[in-house]
């Protein structure tokens, strides 16, 4: 039996998800905090792009925050074409093939779940390769007007399954779906 590979993302209703720090810090709340916490506390193991694991290594060790006290802990396995050798943060290159490092993992008999944190490039590229099991998205009630998309055009028609959706108090909806096998 394999692990479970979830992807957790933020986006706005027109589909953006670069740079949610700019239109979702005023409808952040505490169920939102808890349905994260949720989401990644079966994770054992995350993978990371490059781009993001560089911000975050410099910014999570010193922070005061339950998402950093669990980021901190959990083994990062960063996608990258640019970096080797030993890493600091608990972290190691998923070198090689991203594709079959993140099978070999998600097929290891280690325990617990896969997280995918980012970054846009890295989640969409191994759901379009059919190894994310689960996505959650996390809708802010605001319209981006600019940035990245997670699903740019060049994602094939996918079918999903929703598995819930819940509203949060600040008008949010997060909503988890599971990729649908092709049938």
């Amino acid at each position: 039996m394999s692990r479970k590979v979830t992807a957790h993302l933020f986006h706005s209703v027109d589909d953006v998800v670069e740079s949610p720090h700019l239109w979702q810090f005023d409808a952040f709340g505490p169920e939102e905090g808890r349905l994260m916490d949720d989401t990644i506390a079966p994770a054992t193991d995350v993978v990371i792009g490059r781009r993001l694991w560089e911000e975050w290594k410099d910014y999570w060790p010193g922070a005061d925050d339950p998402f950093g006290g669990w980021i901190n802990a959990v083994r990062k396995h960063v996608v990258s074409s640019t970096l080797a050798g030993e890493l600091p943060w608990n972290s190691v290159v998923a070198g090689g093939d991203p594709f079959g490092y993140v099978r070999r993992l998600r097929d290891s008999d280690a325990d617990g779940e896969i997280s995918v944190a980012g970054g846009i490039d890295t989640i969409r590229s191994l759901f379009v390769g059919g190894l994310v099991d689960e996505l959650v998205l996390t809708t802010h009630p605001v319209i981006a007007g600019e940035g990245r998309r997670l699903f740019d055009g060049t994602v094939p028609l996918t079918r999903l399954t929703l598995l819930g959706a819940q509203q949060t108090s600040v008008g949010n909806v997060v909503q988890r779906y599971a990729l649908r096998p092709p049938e």
